[in-house]
């Protein structure tokens, strides 16, 4: 079968390689197997290929923190799972033709997912959930302010907040996304610069804001922590700047919290069934389209390096995907 490998850490178009590997053999005791349907190229992928993620595994390594599969074989003792049902692994490793995992770290999903959807599920719209709901008590009418709205993250949660009433003020770098987020239901969009703190309070007419969100860190942190009403609490979840997040003594002073955030802690807080529950809601509401990403381009896992190139432009519309074993 094929796989990516990484045997260094650097570009990750330039370390990447799709190599043949041994098959992962039959399912033991209760395990499954499945076929790799799609997985998305994420910015933590491409962080874990340059050795700058929070994870760094002995070399060589298969990146890849999610796909969606089709189960094709089954082992001993498992019974809620059958050769056929799609499924998400919450473990890693997944650049690859076909996985061999424990059957408790496979998720099932719904009939009828898009494919290309279902492979984006673990972690976007989970994130943007959590984000929201891990942090502060928002609530129906309360404003909450994030950056990098454009981005896939960004995007569900200002559904998900939409549908629960709170308000979103979305901080982004480009004037042309403007109308998109719009359409999703942002309340607010806002270029960022120097004056968003002020522009931000304004846009609440004064209403507090008491969640920022941010992904860029560096002084893009600070300014969404300016953002904020006393005793407010900022939450940093990635830094596009490569910096590390910065918050200001006027907002330590007003009582202003800043916090990191990652999926799998999030997650860990949670029962088994909490999880799983999570996750089925979710893929209704992808299902039934409340929640989409777009998708740029889709490319065959032999070609890995031009995958990896494309993930990395700027000014994309969509993820990129890979297909191990043929096309959607």
């Amino acid at each position: 079968m094929k796989r990516v490998e990484i045997a260094a850490y650097g570009a990750p178009e330039t370390v990447a390689s799709c190599i043949e590997a041994p098959d992962v053999g039959a399912p033991s005791a209760g395990e499954i197997v499945f076929d790799v349907l799609a997985f998305p190229i994420n910015p933590a992928d491409l962080s874990f290929c340059r050795g700058n993620y929070r994870m760094a595994p002995h070399l060589p390594a298969t990146p890849g923190a999610e796909c969606v599969g089709r189960i094709a074989a089954v082992g001993a003792g498992v019974g809620d799972l059958r050769p056929g049902d799609l499924v998400v692994n919450m473990q890693r490793e997944n650049w690859t033709q076909r996985r061999r995992i424990r059957a408790e770290d496979a998720i099932p999903l719904p009939a009828g997912l898009d494919l290309a959807q279902a492979a984006m599920l673990r972690i976007n719209p989970a994130t943007a959930l959590l984000l929201l709901e891990d942090h502060v008590a928002v609530k129906s009418g309360d404003w909450v302010i994030q950056d990098v709205a454009n981005s896939a993250v960004g995007r569900h949660l200002i559904v998900l907040a939409k549908a629960r009433g709170i308000r979103t003020i979305n901080v982004v770098r480009r004037d042309d996304v403007v109308a998109e987020l719009m359409a999703l239901g942002a309340d607010v969009v806002l270029v960022d610069g120097p004056d968003l703190p002020e522009r931000a309070r304004d846009a609440a007419g004064g209403a507090p804001i008491r969640l920022g969100i941010d992904a860029v860190s560096g002084s893009a942190c600070r300014r969404i922590a300016d953002s904020l009403a006393e005793g407010g609490v900022a939450v940093n979840y990635g830094a596009m700047s490569g910096q590390d997040p910065e918050i200001s003594r006027t907002a330590l002073t007003r009582g202003l919290t800043l916090t990191g955030f990652n999926l799998s802690r999030g997650l860990a807080k949670r029962t088994t069934a909490e999880v799983r529950a999570l996750y089925a809601d979710l893929a209704v509401q992808v299902r039934d389209g409340v929640l989409n990403a777009t998708v740029e381009a889709t490319y065959p896992i032999e070609e890995i390096k031009a995958a990896l190139v494309h993930a990395q432009r700027g000014g994309r519309d969509g993820k990129v995907l890979v297909t191990p074993n043929g096309k959607l």
